[in-house]
Formats: structure tokens, C-alpha cells, sequence
């Protein structure tokens, strides 16, 4: 069939000719109004028009400035979809009449079937369409000039849809052509800005919105451009100079520590990706993974620099207890594997010099044996940790747990030049492992005379507050400072020369099995507070 011979094949009067030969093998009467035999009922219609939304508030747009010319030509605008269907429609007054006289109504189709028509030759062909005055079949269009072209989508070669105009013969013009061309045009490189306005201002929510990111961009030379507010908060922690505008147009280089970051970016062209940051905010240092990248222009010229602060500082802290528990896991293997060993000769060669001394004075046997004794606490302390004993839950009555405690240290308290008091307001019974509670006091009370080398007071208070048997020891001992609270706790993390920081971990561990808590307050050079707090059953 001539039509389906691609274009270049046949002109354009070849296919009015044959479009009009077609009319006239079918039998259509010349002289009837054109039908529409194909219509989109008011549901479909709504659904096409929602698709095509934007297309048609473009248009509208182009129709409304090109009809408020004051041209006062007879003219009328379609938008068709990619099947010839008219979705809108508008023009001169004088010719909307006409038009729905001719059935040119929203939702009225175009195909071969009804005519030959600038809209259905424009969709076959993919191209411009023309029909002038009896170029139509049909006589009432014989007046009438019609103009259709094709606008495509994202990929320019797709159509989907055609503007179309129509007008009286008599101000037929090669410029009308032309417009609805370049009309066509504009629709197409419209709605590719609007795509990429929407694209670049959805990006830019997202870059410059986030709490999580703080971003500064700047130009090729380095002037900030934007920053985004939680850059602002960590430039300005403490508010005094939170205007963004102090910032804009301003160099980026002065700003430490990231300037020196733009700047191996933008003179060296060195990108910087998961460079690691510290910044100190209200007095804590916080930790930040800097990436700082250009952004390029077509010609390869730095166009943009943008630079993101990621906030790493409680990644930072995990993995700091990630290494705490490494390093747990690797006491308690070697716990596992020694402790016997060791205690074995050490109680053999306690018993051994026990007995020598009772035939002879053995010299400095009061030092010897004191030694023994603090390596064998050292050893059962690595037994607790490489492997913990079930707790045996039962009621104890706790004043009595801690005097027996008490009583153990009365007579190294005496010695040491350490005065111990006590205030027993209100004793209770608690659910406890009466063994494990033993060992939580002996270490407090322990680390307390530790902090007393030149002797000192240990005040011990019990009470019952909030549904806590609590269990107050204070000293006036050396303290620690902030830094060494902080850390308290952590394994082999020790202050002590002879220390292995393991007795208050222990603590927190029984602690926890017990559901109880623990705060410790200290300030240096005025002594530690070390609150106990065991739930009444």
C-alpha cells in the first residue's frame, strides 16, 4: 500500500491524493460534515488529560500569549494525544463555534477512517502536516486551512501528541507553519527544563535538607554559594552567628578545618573523599567523615565544589566498644586458660612458706606473703571474668552482707590511717547472690583506700529509697578527673601502676545480672562517691 512507503518515498500531495481516493473508493459523500467515529467517554478523557497535565498547562500558556496578540485572527489551538485524540482546545470566539459545529470537541478522535486530516497524516508520518482548502475532502473544510505537528518526548524520538492549528483560508501564511513548529519545540525543551528543575530541586532538598549531612557548596573559586542549616550548627555551636547570609559569598579557605580541603579540590584537583575530621562542639569532641568533590560543566570546567560533613562520632563510639569487647573476649580466653595454672603454685608456695616460718624467721615474710595475696586476688579476678558463676538468686539481708564485708577491712582500714564510718539509716532484704554482693563491695571499698594512700575517711551509707536498697561509699580521697570517669569501667583501662582494670568492670557486670545500678561521682583532689542500688523484691 503507497501510504505504509516510509517517508521520502511519496510527497505530500501524493498523500492527499491517495488519503482523497481512499474517501472516494469507501463511498463518503464530500458534502456531509465530517464525523468522529471515534470518541473517548468522560472517564477516559479525565485519565488522558491527568497524563498529559503538564503539557496542557504548557500550551495553554503558549495559546493565551499568542491569542492575546490582537492579531484578531479566526484561530483555534489543539493538543492531541499520540492517538489523535483532542484533550484541550482554545481560540478566537469567532471560531470555537465552527469548530464544534465540526464536531471538534475533547475527546473527539482523528484517523483515516473519518477524512484525511493534518492530525492523523502528522501522527502516520512522524512529521509536519499541512491541508489547505480543498486539500480536505470534505467541502465544509474546503475554507479552512489546518496545521498539525508532532512534539516527542524525553528521548526525541517517541511522539506523543500533536498541536495542531486551524484557521479561514484567507489568512493562510508560510509563518504559521513556522510557529506551530517552533511552538512544538519549546513544548519539548520545556518540559525537559521542568524535568530537571524538578530533579535538581529534589536533589536539593535532599543534599542541602538532611540533618544528618552538613553541606557547603561553593563556586570554582571557592566562594560559598550555599550551606545548608546543620552545617551551620557545627560552625556556629554556640548560636551567636547563625546567619547564613555571614557565610554566602564569603571564602571558603578561611574556614577551618575544611578550607584547606576545597582548596587541594579546587587548585589541585585532588578529590577528597572520607577524609576523618575532629571538631570540638559544646565542649565534646565530635568526630566527621568529610568528602569534598567538583562538579564539572560540559567543556571540563570546574563548575561547582560541594563538600558533605558526616557525623561519625557515635560510629566512633561503637567501635570503641567493639574493641572493649574484643578485648573482654580475649581476657576471659586467657582467663580460662591460666587462672588454674597459676593459682595452683601460688597456693603450694604459700603453704610451703607458712609452714617454714614456723621453724624460722623468715625475712621479709610479712612483704612475701603480702604479694602472694595480691597476686592471688589477681588471678580470681580473671576467674570471675574468663568464667562467670550463675547467679543463685536468694533473700539476703544486706546490712549483713556489708558488715561482714566491713568487718574484713577494719583491721587494713586501721592500719592504713583510714577512719570508717557508718550510717545504717534503713536495712532491707534484697534477692541476691550473697557471693557476688560480697565481691561488688570488697571492690568499691577496695578502690576506695587505694585512693587513700596517706590515709583519709570512708563513710558508708545504707538506706532504702525508690524501691532500692541503696549502699553509699564516699571518700575524701585524690578523685579522678572528667576523662577518667568517662572510661571507668572499661577493661585494663587502669590509672593504678599495679592495676589491671578489671575490678569495677566486675562490678558492672554483677551489677547488671542483679537488675541494679550503679553512678559514681567524682571531682579530683575531693574523692569518689559510688552509689549502690539493689531492687527490694
Amino acid at each position: 500500500m503507497i501510504l505504509d512507503k516510509p517517508f521520502g518515498e511519496i510527497t505530500d500531495q501524493e498523500i492527499i491524493r491517495q488519503a482523497k481516493q481512499q474517501c472516494i473508493d469507501k463511498g463518503m459523500n464530500p458534502e456531509l460534515v465530517p464525523t468522529h467515529t471515534h470518541r473517548l467517554n468522560d472517564e477516559a478523557l479525565a485519565v488522558r488529560r491527568a497524563k498529559y497535565s503538564e503539557y496542557i498547562e504548557v500550551i495553554q500558556a503558549f495559546v493565551n500569549k499568542f491569542l492575546s496578540s490582537g492579531s484578531g485572527n479566526p484561530v483555534l489551538i489543539t493538543i492531541t494525544d499520540n492517538e489523535g485524540f483532542i484533550l484541550d482546545f482554545a481560540g478566537d470566539p469567532t471560531i470555537i463555534e465552527t469548530a464544534r459545529y465540526l464536531g471538534i470537541v475533547e475527546g473527539s478522535g482523528y484517523c483515516a477512517e473519518d477524512g484525511p486530516s493534518s492530525i492523523d497524516l502528522c501522527l502516520n508520518y512522524k512529521r509536519p502536516f499541512t491541508l489547505i482548502g480543498e486539500d480536505h475532502f470534505h467541502q465544509i473544510l474546503h475554507g479552512m486551512a489546518c496545521y498539525s505537528a508532532p512534539f516527542h518526548g524525553e528521548s526525541g524520538k517517541e511522539i506523543i501528541g500533536t498541536i495542531s492549528l486551524m484557521t479561514n483560508k484567507e489568512f493562510v501564511h508560510p509563518h504559521l507553519h513556522a510557529l506551530l513548529c517552533t511552538m512544538a519545540d519549546s513544548l519539548e525543551r520545556e518540559m525537559v527544563t521542568r524535568k530537571q528543575n524538578t530533579q535538581l530541586q529534589t536533589l536539593n532538598q535532599v543534599l542541602l535538607g538532611t540533618n544528618h549531612y552538613g553541606v557547603i557548596i561553593t563556586d570554582a573559586q571557592g566562594q560559598i554559594l550555599e550551606m545548608n542549616e546543620h552545617c551551620l550548627s557545627l560552625l556556629c555551636p554556640d548560636r551567636s552567628d547563625r546567619d547564613r547570609s555571614n557565610y554566602v559569598r564569603r571564602s571558603v579557605f578561611g574556614i577551618k578545618p575544611i578550607g584547606e580541603y576545597y582548596e587541594r579540590v579546587i587548585q589541585r584537583q585532588e578529590v577528597c573523599i572520607g577524609e576523618e575530621l575532629s571538631l570540638e562542639i559544646s565542649g565534646n569532641v565530635n568526630h566527621y567523615i568529610l568528602d569534598v568533590q567538583p562538579a564539572y560543566d560540559r567543556k571540563g570546567q570546574i563548575m561547582r565544589v560541594v563538600g558533605s560533613l558526616r557525623d561519625i562520632t557515635e560510629m566512633k563510639r561503637t567501635e570503641e566498644v567493639l574493641r572493649n569487647t574484643e578485648k573482654l573476649v580475649f581476657a576471659g580466653q586467657v582467663a580460662v586458660s591460666i587462672a588454674h595454672e597459676v593459682r595452683n603454685p601460688l597456693t603450694t608456695v604459700k603453704g610451703m612458706l607458712q609452714l617454714a616460718n614456723k621453724d624460722a624467721r623468715l625475712r621479709h615474710y610479712d612483704l612475701i606473703m603480702s604479694e602472694l595475696e595480691r597476686a592471688n586476688l589477681m588471678v580470681g579476678e580473671f576467674m570471675i571474668l574468663g568464667k562467670p558463676q550463675a547467679a543463685v538468686l536468694k533473700q539476703e539481708d544486706c546490712g549483713e552482707i556489708l558488715e561482714e564485708v566491713l568487718h574484713l577491712f577494719a583491721i587494713q582500714a586501721e592500719l592504713s590511717g583510714i577512719e570508717m564510718t557508718q550510717c545504717f539509716v534503713q536495712n532491707a532484704v534484697i534477692l541476691c547472690d550473697r557471693n557476688q554482693i560480697k565481691q561488688v563491695f570488697l571492690n568499691i571499698l577496695k578502690n576506695a583506700m587505694e585512693a587513700l594512700p596517706y590515709g583519709g575517711n570512708i563513710h558508708i551509707r545504707l538506706d532504702v529509697q525508690e524501691g532500692y536498697q541503696r549502699v553509699i561509699f564516699t571518700d575524701n580521697g585524690s578523685g579522678m578527673t572528667e576523662e577518667v570517669l568517662q572510661r571507668i569501667g572499661e577493661p585494663f583501662h587502669t590509672t593504678k601502676p599495679d592495676g589491671n582494670g578489671l575490678g569495677i568492670m566486675i562490678v558492672h557486670r554483677i551489677m547488671e545480672s542483679h537488675h541494679g545500678r550503679i553512678v559514681i561521682q567524682s571531682e579530683e583532689e575531693r574523692g569518689t562517691s559510688v552509689e549502690i542500688g539493689l531492687p527490694l523484691p
